[in-house]
This record gives C-alpha cells, structure tokens and sequence, in this order.
C-alpha cells in the first residue's frame, strides 16, 4: 500500500491510499480510500507508516531528562570572563580558581554559605560550568586560604586596570555585625547596622573615582576610622608604586594626627570634610557667615587654624530644612518621654523616686534621641523639671545646611567646585556598602570563625561586587540606574540638589525602558535571567536513544540582556 497525490485541474489534489497488485505482466492499481479530508500531519503519519517507518509517542520521541536554570550562570561568568578577572585571579586556570570563580558567582546568583553553596551550585548550571561539581565545603575553605594568599597580588593588578598617576583614590569605611563569639575580629565598636548587641568587624574600600573597588582591608570592630588611613597611605604608595595621587575620604576620618601622616608624603592629597564641632568653631570665630552664600551657593575661605589648606564653605538649603525638620522631631519625642518622666514621679508621692532612679530614666531618654545637649534638667529627689536650651538650639541651627570641605590639593590643580564633586563621589562608595551588606552580595550574615576566613570572605564579597559593578553599567538601560554621562555629572552644580536625569525619571513612571520592555532591579534581572534554561534530552529509549543538551530560546528581554553584557 502506499499513498498517491492524484492532481485535478482547478481545484486542490486528491489523496488516495492505494495498492499495487499485479495482472499477469501488467501491474494495477486500486484505491482503498480517500482521505483527502485529513489533515496534512496526519497524511504524513499515515504515508510514513507505510513507508516501513517506526512510530512512537511524543513523549517517548524526545524526552527533557533535566532542566536547569542557566541564563544567570551564563551573564555573570560571561562577565567575568569579558572583564578578565579570572585572569587577574590567577594567570592560569587550576582547581583553586575555577572554586574562587564559582563562588564570586554564586554571591551574585544566591548569597549562602561555603556549605550552602556547594549544595545550590548543583541547582544551577554553575558547577558543570566550572567543572567543580565533586566540591566539598572543606574544598571552598582551602580555595579561600589560596585567594586569601593572592590578596595583595589581586588588588595590586585591579589598582594598575583603574588608578592613575594624578588620578583620585575613594576610600570609606563600614562595619558588619557579627553573630558569634570566637572570632578576634569581632569586637564592640561603633556599629553602623543598629545591632548594638552584637560585636562587629570593620572593613575599609578602595575604589576608582567611578566606584569601582580595587581593595579592602579588614580590621577589628573597636578600629576607629582614622586609624585605619595610615595603612590606606602606604597600600598606595607602597604597594601600588602610585607616586601622586589623591586620596578622598568621608568626614571625621581625617584627625590632625593622620594630617602630620599624610604630610610626611607631600606626593599623597587629600581630599576630607569637617566635623560639626569643627564647622562650629569657624562660625564662632567669624570665619563662615551666612553672607558668604548670598549670590553662591559655596565658597572659598580661609582659617589661620587650617594653615596650609584650603577650605570650601558650601550650604544646601534643601539639607537646612531636612535638619530643622528632623532636630523639632526629635524635641518633640523627646519632650514626650520627659513629661511621662515627669507625671510618673509626681504621682509617686508615698514612695517618691530617688534622684538617681529619675536621672536612670531621663539618661535613656536622652541617649535614644541624642538630645540632650538642647534641655536643662533639675533632678532631685521626688522631683523633675526641664526646659529647651533654646541658645543650644539656635546655635546648632546656625549650622543648618553648611558643610565644609578641606583639601591640600591648589586650586591650579583642582577648583572649588571641583573638590566638592570629589567628595560628594564618595556616594559611590556608600553605594557599593549598601550592595555588599543589604542587596545583592550580603557580606552578612558571616558564618565563620577563623581570622583569615573572615578576612577571606569579605574579599570575596568585594570581588562580586566588583563584578557587578560592571553588569550594572552594561544593563543600566535595562535597571532603574541613572545613564547620565559622566561628562554631564562634572559639570552641574556640586552643591544642588541633583535632579534625576530625564531617562530615568520616565523608567520610574512607566516601567518600562525604551523599546517597551519591562524595567527591572538588578536582583529581578538575574531571576529573570535565570529561567532561561540549560535542558538535557533524549530521543528513543533509554537504551537506544541519543541524549543532547538543549537551551531554552531566549525571550527579547533575556536576548537583550545577553547583547548588552557582550555575550
């Protein structure tokens, strides 16, 4: 039998199922039946079952045996890869790097612990990528050792990709609690995630003038900031070879002990800020008055306490209101608990309070709200009253809105405005914290134990940072990040408040980028990145059959995403 397209003038063929059979030397046909009504798929079944082929279910035809989510995994070792930072790990690859690499790519996919990660990486196509698929926790501590051996060579090659002779150098300092007990490391000291209960660690970061981290260093939590610029100082000119750079960090950092450091190295500037008490007494001494910001918004001016520097008086109206709205805030709660202080000891007439019971009650009071400097107290026992220091409060309100920048560097090198851009860049810095900590990396909560693990740990983190730093500015049409270009950044007013550019301000309302796709944050990307699948299938039987991998077809979205990182 088999199936014969017979062709009619005028109208489509007619498709018969026939059989040959033969009449002594002539050979015949007959028609069996018409199926000229099925459908084409069906004919073609039919025709190739007569042809002798075997058929077989679907499900049986092609089977997808696994599937795991790929299109993360792809993006960032993609980018890891495009930006050479496993070759600036290590120059050839071994079992140490490609466990260094699949960890900084599983703090960006899913931050976890050593353990965690060995067990999440198999849920991903991130072990058969990198080849570590046989990983044991035990395996990622020894990987850690090794990175953490290759520090200084790491940081010494990213520091020769992005800082410059002449070039500035951010540098700030965070903390990040500690839940634990056995580290030296963890220490109480000014902690900067409200866990007063907790011991921290203290950790400072380079980086470029555009944010990009090139070092970090790793100290006990009762370090103070300033203590730690020294060895920011020789990191620099030491081990970097950077002869003239410029060193720009935040306020209180910069105390006149680290001043006669810094001057020890004329080829080192710097660029800080004053601390209130500081600004204070400037405005005391006459120095800063409040006419000096009627036709600019800042302006140069001298000291005979800062001889030998330059200092940049500039006052923000918007931050003068923002700070006199929050200081009334805060009198007023303030005043709330006083008087409940106040009611609770007249109603004690039997047994009255002691004065030390009510100095106890009004000291928490005081110490929550940071107020205390603005109230005059009179405790005795049995008795409380209070009342604004309002000459406390109009001097703090003197203040208002005025900050001061101070730097070595002449004004030849670098203008008034300028130095005040270089500070405010800082926000870049603050910027890579809040990934590290909160968003994307989560260099907490730190499971382990050991000094150099810890400080280990928090290079690692500092490396995926790195990494996302350069997705970020590849996707930002994609993200809800700001694609003004640099250019522009430096010449706008560095004291104003910067208004979001055009672009992104149409992201935020319509959710939507340019060419109509949805806009996303750079965690929801990487999930949507991740659903684009790695399949393993099999055609035939178990047996028989022949197995082959198969990825998901892109979406536009994913197809645009993989453009955009040069994949």
């Amino acid at each position: 039998m088999h199936i014969e397209n017979v062709p009619n003038r005028g109208s489509r063929p007619t498709i018969l199922v026939r059989e040959s059979y033969r009449e002594g030397p002539k050979v015949r046909k007959r028609t069996l039946a018409n199926i000229t009504h099925l459908p084409p798929e069906q004919v073609d079944v039919l025709r190739r079952s007569l042809r002798g082929e075997k058929l077989v279910p679907a499900h049986e035809a092609l089977a997808i045996e696994r599937s795991l989510p790929h299109g993360h995994v792809k993006a960032v070792l993609g980018t890891i890869r495009r930006i050479g930072l496993d070759r600036i790990i290590a120059s050839r690859r071994c079992r140490e790097r490609d466990l260094v690499v699949a960890m900084v790519a599983q703090r960006l996919i899913h931050a976890s612990s050593k353990l965690a990660s060995t067990r999440l990486w198999e849920t991903t196509t991130l072990a058969g990528q990198m080849g570590v698929e046989d990983a044991e926790a035990d395996d990622l501590y020894g990987a850690m050792d090794w990175l953490l051996e290759r520090q200084e060579r790491i940081e010494a090659r990213l520091a020769g990709l992005h800082l410059a002779e002449g070039g500035q150098v951010l540098y700030d300092v965070t903390s990040s609690y500690y839940e634990g007990h056995t580290c030296p490391l963890a220490q109480f000291g000014h902690d900067r995630d409200g866990k007063g209960s907790l011991p921290i660690i203290v950790y400072g970061v380079l980086a470029d003038r555009e944010g990009r981290p090139v070092a970090v260093q790793v100290y006990e939590g009762n370090t103070g900031d300033p203590s730690t610029v020294p060895d920011q100082v020789q990191k620099l000119t030491g081990r970097f070879g950077l002869r003239r750079v410029v060193l720009v960090g935040d306020r209180g950092m910069l105390t006149e002990t680290q001043i006669k450091a810094l001057r020890e190295h004329p080829e080192l500037g710097w660029i800080w800020a004053l601390r209130s008490g500081s600004i204070r007494q400037l405005v005391e001494r006459g120095d800063i008055q409040t006419s000096l910001f009627d036709q600019r918004n800042l302006a140069e001016i001298g000291s005979d306490a800062f001889h030998g520097e330059r200092l940049i008086a500039c006052f923000n109206p918007i931050l003068a209101d923002q700070r006199a709205r929050k200081r009334q805030d805060l009198l007023a709660a303030t005043e709330k608990e006083l008087q409940r202080i106040q009611r609770a000891v007249a109603r004690r007439t039997r047994t009255p309070l002691g004065k030390d019971q009510i100095g106890l009650r009004v000291g928490a009071v005081l110490g929550k709200h940071r107020m205390g400097k603005h109230f005059e107290l009179r405790i005795q026992d049995g008795a409380f009253e209070w009342t604004r220091d309002e000459e406390s409060i109009q001097r703090e309100a003197a203040l208002d809105g005025i900050y001061v920048i101070r730097t070595s560097e002449a004004e030849d090198d670098l203008s008034a405005a300028d130095v005040v851009r270089s500070y405010k860049a800082l926000g870049r810095v603050e910027a890579a914290f809040r990934c590290m900590k909160g968003i994307d990396i989560l260099v907490r909560p730190i499971y382990h134990r050991i000094e150099p693990r810890v400080r280990a740990h928090v290079f690692l983190c500092m490396l995926a940072y790195y990494v996302e730093w350069h997705m970020r500015r590849a996707l930002a049409p994609m993200l809800f990040e700001d694609q003004e270009p640099e250019d522009h950044r430096e010449h706008r007013d560095p004291v104003a408040r910067a208004e979001p550019p055009e672009e992104l301000v149409r992201k935020k309302r319509t959710l939507q980028s340019e060419d109509g796709q949805a806009v996303h944050s750079f965690e929801t990307l990487l999930e949507e990145l991740g659903t684009l699948c790695r399949n393993r299938c099999r055609m035939g039987s178990e047996d028989e059959g022949v197995t082959f991998e198969l990825e998901t077809r892109p979406t536009a979205l994913q197809a645009k995403a993989m453009s955009l990182l040069g994949l």
